[in-house]
């Protein structure tokens, strides 16, 4: 990647698939409300997914 000084660097990069996977295979305690937020974020695109009216009336909210 380029960094802002305009040289190339290495670094290690993840898809959000893997990304979302890497998370949730975190064994720490404090990771647990973050893993419950983004479980409850996951619950709530796809209510909106199958309900496209649900997804408009949290927006308007």
């Amino acid at each position: 990647m380029i960094a802002k000084d305009g040289k190339q660097r290495l670094t290690d990069v993840v898809n959000t698939k893997d990304l979302l996977r890497l998370i949730q295979s975190i064994p720490r305690p404090k990771a647990e409300p973050f893993k419950l937020w983004l479980a409850q974020v996951g619950s709530d695109r796809l209510d909106e997914i199958a309900d496209p009216e649900k997804a408009m009336q949290i927006r308007h909210k």
